[in-house]
């Protein structure tokens, strides 16, 4: 089947004073072996700056032993932020901008910045993303935590609870359908977020939504392990949710409801997280998962019935493709299309756990994991890199994709405005009175 493609990493990103341990080459090559042969990183601005910020992640990627794209974060808007960002679209080959709802003093927008940056990304036929949590709430939510005396890991899951992530997808959704353009929530955690883009889609509105790995696969309780390092682990924004959420998500992916299957993979080691050990809102936060993803995906929705073969491929790579307007380049085993194919064998077993994974980080949100579908062999741009449980990479090797705006999500925007402005019935014709 084709190479998995991984819509949502972030490989050596800078949070709180230190850096993601997987970098370009290390969470590439623990992708390789889990049978993803493409991913798309998220840019961050260097001081707002979008051209500086990808010079930076060129840099990153210079070690790159698979092909990558990017993703756009955007922290500010003002004539340099637009110009930068119609640069980016037009020479730079990036066809997406992400705006953060949450990180309060770092991150994130109010609705007046991501009003702008929603109607720069459709003049531009860029795809918006959003994370959505209320920053403003859950920084509220931080110091009730403290407050409390709950400094803990499990304080992380509690200070932003599902409502506030629904909230904020509710937000996002309502603006984007206001501008009229496309929409697309990263990492959906909660049922609450999940209603919120079922509503929407429902009613006509292209509006994507991507489960993350993490959230289809566990739950809250670890977060509450008494030993630090082993809860500590577990922290990613939004929380892992509670018993429940994450059966629901698998079934809004099954129906059609959530589309692609992201990780967020951003892994930190114990001694990163331990920073936090007193405070929560200290600790790096991200999950591993850039590896384990196509096997996890197959174990608990094919082997369970839940999805076809085809909808695996679907949701593991091809639709990523389509969005991202890389199809049939990527997702596809047809002549012309690169040659980045996996063969997966049903009957296999495997087993995670940290010791035997590729990325660089000591711990594993899945550790001691057991189910059934294997990636036996990976083949990237028709050299085989993964073969035997042997991975035969070589820095340099991978390529940076571009990607061109006007997916098809945008077809018939058009339309859509002109249907608008006849509907309006205004301005009214008034005669002034005479008296």
């Amino acid at each position: 089947m084709p190479g998995g493609i991984d819509p949502h990493t972030h490989l050596a990103v800078e949070a709180l004073n230190t850096e993601s341990v997987d970098d370009f080459f290390s969470g590439q090559a623990a992708a390789l072996a889990g049978g993803t042969t493409m991913h798309i990183d998220f840019v961050i601005p260097v001081n707002g700056s979008l051209i500086a910020g990808l010079k930076a992640y060129e840099k990153k990627a210079k070690k790159s032993c698979m092909d990558y794209g990017f993703h756009m974060v955007i922290t500010k808007f003002d004539d340099i932020v637009s110009r930068d960002m119609e640069i980016m679209v037009k020479e730079k080959g990036i066809n997406s901008f992400k705006f953060f709802l949450a990180y309060k003093g770092v991150l994130m927008v109010n609705d007046e910045l991501l009003l702008e940056g929603l109607k720069r990304c459709k003049s531009l036929g860029a795809l918006a993303m959003v994370h959505a949590e209320n920053g403003d709430a859950v920084f509220e939510g931080q110091k009730r935590m403290i407050q409390l005396g709950i400094t803990g890991p499990e304080g992380h899951a509690l200070s932003r609870p599902p409502l506030l992530e629904g909230e904020a997808t509710a937000r996002a959704i309502r603006l984007a359908g206001f501008v009229n353009t496309p929409l697309y929530v990263v990492h959906v955690m909660s049922i609450d977020a999940m209603e919120e883009i079922a509503k929407a889609r429902k009613s006509g509105q292209r509006v994507v939504g991507e489960p993350v790995v993490s959230g289809l696969a566990l739950d809250d309780s670890g977060l509450w392990d008494s030993d630090f390092t082993t809860a500590s682990k577990y922290v990613m924004s939004p929380p892992i949710r509670a018993s429940g959420h994450g059966k629901a998500l698998q079934d809004a992916l099954s129906n059609g409801v959530l589309q692609l299957v992201g990780t967020d993979h951003c892994v930190f080691n114990s001694t990163q997280k331990a920073s936090g050990i007193d405070d929560f809102r200290k600790i790096p936060n991200g999950v591993n998962g850039i590896e384990e993803r196509m096997h996890l995906v197959w174990d608990l929705m094919v082997e369970s019935g839940q999805i076809s073969v085809t909808d695996y491929v679907r949701v593991t790579s091809t639709e990523c493709a389509r969005i991202f307007n890389i199809y049939p380049r990527k997702g596809a085993i047809i002549a012309g299309s690169d040659a980045d194919i996996i063969i997966l064998n049903p009957n296999s077993t495997f087993e995670i756990n940290a010791r035997s994974h590729h990325s660089r980080t000591d711990t594993n949100v899945y550790e001691g994991r057991r189910g059934k579908g294997k990636v036996e062999v990976t083949i990237a741009g028709g050299r085989v890199v993964w073969e035997n449980n042997e991975l035969k990479v070589v820095p340099g090797s991978g390529k940076y994709i571009e990607m061109a705006p006007f997916s098809y999500l945008f077809s018939g925007i058009d339309r859509a405005d002109a249907s608008y402005l006849s509907s309006l019935n205004a301005p009214v014709k008034r005669f002034k009175s005479t008296t």
